[in-house]
């Protein structure tokens, strides 16, 4: 089978600002919520309920470790645009804090809703070789490396910060957060298949 050609630089650009996108607004959402979520994005939604800190500069922070990783792990060229991601997203989830003022937003609404935009962001992001950063270099490297399955790794990474989370949040914040994060991963259990797509 003849494989289309590879994305040039213009649309790996323009991909990876809607998956940028996709990802702030749903974070917001999710924020706007108290919701927490999987992957490094939950990590800062859950420090900043306790912190009161930015969640967009805590995502520059949690994710430092990770974007070292993914230098080493996944080249070069993953590496600068996950540094790139970083610096766009933590920078759009501040002005989206300020910009999107949500007077009252329903916790399946906040969940669910910000879930699915959070995981359709990660999809544009994964078909431009790029990612969030966190847990999901690790993930996107295993799937690639070893062939497991992006979105189970990211379930078994999201079930050790959903035990925390349970710890220090009521039950029903875990429990509509926990679809919210089902809602995400499923976006990328379904839809992201290496050898579906080329290009």
């Amino acid at each position: 089978m003849k494989h289309a050609p590879a994305h040039t630089v213009r649309e790996d650009i323009y991909g990876i600002a809607i998956g940028v996108f996709f990802c702030a607004i749903g974070i917001t959402i999710l924020h706007r919520g108290g919701m927490v979520t999987g992957g490094v994005a939950g990590i800062s939604l859950l420090a900043s309920l306790f912190t009161q800190q930015p969640v967009g500069t805590l995502v520059w922070i949690m994710n430092a470790p990770f974007i070292v990783f993914a230098f080493a792990a996944m080249g070069r060229a993953f590496g600068l645009k996950t540094l790139a991601v970083t610096a766009v997203l933590g920078t759009s989830i501040d002005l989206l804090g300020a910009a999107l003022v949500v007077s009252d937003i329903s916790p399946a609404f906040s969940a669910l809703g910000g879930g699915t935009l959070l995981g359709t962001g990660i999809l544009f992001l994964a078909r431009h070789n790029a990612s969030l950063g966190g847990t999901g270099v690790v993930v996107l490297w295993l799937q690639k490396r070893h062939g497991f399955n992006a979105g189970m790794g990211q379930l078994l990474f999201d079930a050790v910060l959903f035990a925390i989370a349970a710890a220090l949040l009521p039950w029903p914040t875990v429990a509509w957060s926990l679809g919210g994060a089902l809602a995400m991963n499923a976006m990328v259990i379904v839809w992201h298949k290496p050898g579906r797509y080329y290009g």
